[in-house]
């Protein structure tokens, strides 16, 4: 049977149509592409390492890179119950530690979590040897040598280096590990009590010149 004009021109129309939706379509998926890419959150990532190692003070994601989100009432229960370790890794405000004495040069005074003990500079995502040792030390002192004792790592609000902190704890073999992203800003907001703080030194190995 025979196609009549109109019959062949409402074919092509629907050819025509098929075409453009389907030109719309891998359009689209390109531009989500592009969207997921230029996801802020996903700026500044080491994509060999996974850490954040540029703009600290930046939103963060809803998770962590390993364990678990806490809130101020899970602090309470983990440290009255179970003994948990405040880690407050915010950075320090000064020229890092001394090369000679491992003591940290720091020129702002910082307010903690009541009982928190402050691990400078740990959460950057790229360290020296020094402070990498300084970082396994002190978590396996605080934690008794035992890797599944609780910790809860914090900062300030924003902050990519708990974030870091999460995951780099993670890789040592910590297996309880707590998240608190508000950190001493949502500590206060919450009308809790800050103390002032002095940061850990770092025990420097003998022969260790590396300046920070």
């Amino acid at each position: 049977m025979n196609v009549s004009p109109p019959d062949r021109a409402h074919d092509a129309r629907n050819r025509l149509s098929r075409a453009l939706v389907a030109c719309l379509i891998v359009l689209g998926l390109g531009f989500f592409a592009v969207a997921i890419n230029a996801n802020p959150l996903h700026d500044h990532i080491d994509p060999v390492t996974g850490y954040r190692t540029e703009r600290y003070q930046a939103a963060v994601p809803d998770t962590p890179p390993v364990g678990k989100r806490v809130w101020i009432d899970d602090i309470d229960q983990l440290v009255a119950q179970e003994k948990a370790v405040l880690v407050d890794v915010s950075p320090i405000t000064g020229a890092g530690y001394d090369p000679a004495t491992g003591r940290w040069r720091n020129s702002k005074p910082h307010d903690s979590l009541p009982g928190a003990v402050w691990l400078p500079e740990v959460g950057r995502g790229v360290i020296d040897a020094n402070v990498e040792r300084f970082f396994r030390q002190e978590l396996a002192r605080l934690s008794g040598g035992d890797k599944a004792h609780p910790l809860i790592i914090f900062c300030h609000a924003d902050c990519w280096m708990s974030w870091n902190t999460m995951k780099r704890a993670g890789r040592l073999g910590y297996t309880r590990l707590y998240w608190f992203p508000e950190g001493t800003d949502g500590w206060r907001d919450w009308d809790r009590k800050l103390v002032a703080i002095e940061p850990e030194a770092i025990k420097l190995e003998a022969g260790s010149t590396a300046a920070h």
